[in-house]
């Protein structure tokens, strides 16, 4: 079995692959973080902090795409992405 990190780097883009990408996979929690601080309509920049690691004070512009670009993802994650992960399910190596 090959485990999800913890604590996985974030990409200042997501990707915008018709497809789950295991970088997606590694961020699923990282996904939901975002989805769920939007639903509780967060500041992008508390969130950045928090769910990031990106300090937007001190990097605005590149706390602002990270923000942007992975919550999109994480959107299209939730209406797309993770129904192909259910569709086909866990490989052996993932359970």
């Amino acid at each position: 079995m090959q485990a999800v990190p913890s604590d996985p780097k974030i990409a200042d883009y997501a990707p915008d692959a018709p497809q789950l990408t295991p970088y997606d996979e590694q961020h699923a929690v990282t996904y939901m973080r975002l989805l769920d601080a939007e639903a509780d309509n967060a500041d992008w920049r508390e969130v950045a902090r928090i769910v990031l690691g990106i300090d937007a004070t001190l990097d605005p512009d590149r706390a602002r795409r990270t923000f942007e670009s992975h919550l999109a993802r994480a959107k299209w994650a939730a209406a797309h992405g993770f129904r192909h992960l259910l569709l086909r399910g866990w490989s052996k190596s993932e359970e």
